[in-house]
């Protein structure tokens, strides 16, 4: 009798260090605490790469056990694209989804970083994901995102990870060019560097906020806009400016994912590791979303919805000595830029 019921006792002590060992983590990980970020974009809803973004919150919480519970933002939700960056430095949100060229007046190596023009053209790879590859070991094989970290950090901000936004320029035109003197008197919407680059070969280029340039293409305000491949699948510029002049584009641009540095520092090791992780789940996102939106141009190309121009060999040699003048310039912007640019130069192999 004593022994029948020693083995009960046994039995439901067993049972219970059991299911103390299977609800210990669920019971520490309920009580762990929940960090609760905002991140805005600087684009509008619309852009594939700021829809995208939910991917970058879903697995934050996914690499985190729910720790991280990150809300998405476009422009202008919270601030003004620009008001990001000193939103972002103050606190008033946590992280910013962008690109470098934005905040190059502050920052002088992001003109260096966003879409220096023809660095970014992988002819040694023939794929999508291969060029993509070749750009992500670049950044963080060869040094390159420690050198950007270092510099961001000096604006009190972490530079995470990085997200393709395909070709750019990506080039629609409300006339149609094959040569840079048909480029002659023309207005172009574009960005950072790119408003150089293009200036180069004879357009007038000025900026416009993506949100005003549909109207502005349609009113004839500007003849060509710049932005990446959303610029038809999301905000719809090819139904005024049907012409995707080609011959000048980068294969992949790179953009990035900042956070306030004071709010990354305190997080504890596991949250960086899993916001490290996200980063990297997002990249991923981006370069497959991206395919999928040249596919969809590819097909209203088939369609006649929007007119494929090359530029004649002549054009695209002029943009590429511009690319080069552009490149020795920013070379003199700062140490910082220098060094990149060697970088790059080594890289890319180019003199």
């Amino acid at each position: 009798m004593k022994k029948a019921h020693w083995s009960v006792t046994t039995l439901l002590l067993s049972i219970g260090i059991i299911a103390l060992l299977i609800a210990g983590p669920q019971i520490q990980n309920a009580n762990a605490k929940v960090y609760r970020m905002k991140i805005q974009s600087l684009y509008p809803h619309g852009d594939t790469s700021m829809e995208e973004l939910k991917v970058f919150s879903e697995s934050a919480e996914k690499h985190s056990n729910g720790q991280l519970k990150i809300k998405v933002f476009a422009e202008p939700e919270i601030m003004p694209g620009d008001q990001l960056f000193g939103g972002t430095k103050q606190g008033v949100v946590d992280m910013l989804h962008g690109m470098g060229g934005m905040w190059g007046g502050m920052v002088p190596v992001g003109y260096v970083e966003f879409n220096l023009p023809m660095a970014f053209r992988i002819d040694e790879e023939s794929t999508w994901e291969g060029k993509a590859q070749a750009i992500r070991d670049f950044y963080f094989k060869k040094g390159f995102a420690e050198l950007l970290r270092k510099e961001y950090a000096k604006q009190g901000l972490y530079f995470l990870d990085i997200h393709t936004y395909g070709p750019v320029p990506f080039v629609l035109s409300t006339k149609p060019a094959k040569s840079c003197a048909d480029f002659q008197g023309w207005k172009i919407k574009a960005d950072g560097g790119n408003m150089a680059y293009h200036s180069a070969v004879g357009m007038q280029a000025t900026a416009i906020s993506p949100t005003e340039t549909y109207m502005a293409l349609k009113l004839g305000t500007v003849d060509a806009a710049e932005w990446d491949v959303s610029a038809v699948t999301g905000l719809k510029w090819h139904e005024v400016a049907p012409y995707w002049i080609r011959g000048m584009e980068c294969d992949h641009t790179i953009g990035h994912i900042l956070v306030n540095l004071k709010k990354w520092n305190k997080l504890p090791d596991n949250l960086k590791d899993a916001l490290h992780a996200a980063g990297e789940d997002y990249w991923y996102a981006t370069v497959a979303a991206y395919k999928k939106e040249m596919a969809v141009v590819q097909q209203l190309v088939k369609e006649g919805k929007v007119i494929e121009n090359v530029l004649d060999a002549d054009c695209q040699e002029q943009y590429k000595k511009a690319a080069y003048k552009i490149w020795d310039e920013l070379a003199t912007q700062d140490e910082a830029s220098a060094e990149a640019i060697r970088m790059i130069k080594e890289w890319r192999g180019v003199n």
